[in-house]
């Protein structure tokens, strides 16, 4: 799994304090932040006039040090305090600053806005008076830059403590927190930007960065690149999409078991109809099926089960979306090993119940008790194995808010856990090919539009 880490406030407390007693001095560290960031900024904005809001803690440090750095380069700069630095190297920081302090509740606005008043840790809310200062003042900037985080916003969860306004460009400093990438806080910015520190960061959750793909080799033939079977249900063109997306990932191989015949789509999908659940046993008896994937256009009636039965009686690899997820949680049967489910937030809710913690957390407990890759699906896609690993995805295109969409993604998870026999990293390739097809078709597309993006989505990566 690829990735830039993203840590939690703990983990990027821990993080620094071992940088501590490896003999990084603490100011060093909020220097070289400072910089960081300053030179975002100015690389952004250049010499425009510009407000740095600098709160108690080192934060608001970090705030004094850009400040600093950027009236060295001849930007006029001014800075704000909400109240008096309380750190020691906050203090420091605010030494080093050579002009006047102004009172943040009264302080004019600028061409462009610093937020440094509180970054990675905060646990409640600013004062409604701060919070709508804040947004005032954000509302008045034509350029606006979040130094570490929003103030307001929760790190590890990404709620919102109070009214936080949107910001042009967050600079994350060190590590990502589970904040820029977690709805709604993750909304709030429109570009987000990881200042390195030059820090060690251990973790398991990491974003998702993109897919590594490899061509078949010479020697591959369909059966050696994978073959998925779909099984369809009440809804037809559910099951269809699905197999398209599976046929266009990479798999060598697709066969929809399913009582109808369609009329149209690629004749490299081989169709079998099926009278009875007994038929269907037969036909996915076959032990060259690397996925088995059943749920798009399942139903939910009595034969839909039944499907669902035969699906987790036959040993294979199964990836479950949709109607199968709400059957599923209606049952009490272990899922084959490497299975992969595919929940949307009201989905996991019936398989898993209301489970604590932020949507990183949840989506981890779900993978641990159930055995399989969880893909808690939405605006920030988080991706979890049993083991712990986690991966989360973030600006993905509103517009797949679409029907069909899902039964996309679910053909084309299928698709690469038959050629990668990994539901890890299958999972993760398939939902990096399922934003980058969205982005390549724009605005206003549609589930099949999709389809005809993925094979340039998957050229790109290998």
């Amino acid at each position: 799994m690829t990735g830039v880490p993203i840590l939690t406030a703990a983990q990027m407390r821990q993080a620094e304090q071992a940088a501590f007693r490896a003999g990084t001095d603490e100011y060093a560290l909020m220097e070289i932040a400072g910089r960081a960031a300053a030179e975002i900024i100015w690389r952004a904005g250049h010499r425009r006039d510009t407000l740095v809001l600098c709160g108690p803690g080192n934060n608001g440090g970090d705030g004094f040090v850009i400040a600093r750095l950027l009236k060295e380069r001849g930007v006029p700069v001014r800075v704000a305090a909400l109240c008096d630095s309380r750190t020691a190297s906050a203090q420091r920081a605010r030494a080093g600053w050579d002009g006047p302090v102004e009172d943040m509740m009264i302080a004019a606005p600028a061409v462009q806005l610093v937020d440094a008043l509180f970054g990675t840790g905060l646990s409640r809310g600013l004062e409604d008076a701060v919070a709508a200062r804040l947004c005032w003042l954000a509302e008045d900037a034509a350029l606006t830059f979040a130094v570490d985080l929003p103030s307001g916003v929760e790190t590890d969860s990404g709620a919102l403590l109070s009214a936080v306004p949107h910001f042009g460009l967050c600079i994350a400093l060190g590590a990502y927190k589970p904040a820029h990438l977690l709805h709604p806080a993750a909304g709030l910015v429109d570009r987000l930007v990881l200042a390195d520190l030059g820090i060690e960061l251990p973790s398991h959750v990491h974003r998702l960065g993109p897919a590594e793909l490899t061509a078949p080799g010479a020697d591959s033939h369909k059966y050696t690149r994978g073959l998925v079977a779909v099984i369809g249900g009440a809804m037809p063109g559910a099951s269809l999409l699905a197999s398209i997306a599976a046929a266009r990932s990479g798999a060598g191989s697709v066969r929809r078991y399913a009582h109808d015949l369609p009329s149209a789509g690629p004749h490299a999908i081989v169709h079998r109809q099926f009278d009875d659940i007994d038929e269907v046993t037969g036909l996915v008896s076959d032990e060259r099926v690397g996925a088995l994937l059943v749920g798009p256009g399942l139903g939910l009636d009595a034969k839909a089960a039944a499907l669902l039965d035969v699906a987790l009686s036959s040993a294979h690899p199964l990836v479950l979306d949709a109607d199968a997820l709400t059957l599923l949680a209606r049952k009490d049967r272990p899922l084959p090993p490497d299975s992969i489910l595919t929940p949307h937030e009201g989905e996991f809710h019936r398989l898993f119940g209301v489970l604590p913690g932020s949507k990183i957390d949840r989506a981890r407990s779900a993978a641990r008790s159930s055995g399989a890759v969880v893909i808690y699906k939405g605006p920030d896609s988080v991706i979890a194995a049993p083991d712990g690993r986690v991966a989360v995805a973030s600006g993905m295109s509103s517009w797949l808010s679409t029907a069909g969409t899902g039964d996309v993604l679910a053909g084309l998870v299928a698709g690469r856990l038959a050629v990668t026999s990994d539901p890890l990293r299958a999972a993760c390739e398939a939902v990096w090919l399922h934003g980058d097809a969205a982005r390549r078709c724009g605005a206003a597309f549609v589930a099949d539009d999709l389809l005809d993006a993925l094979p340039a989505a998957i050229a790109a990566r290998l």
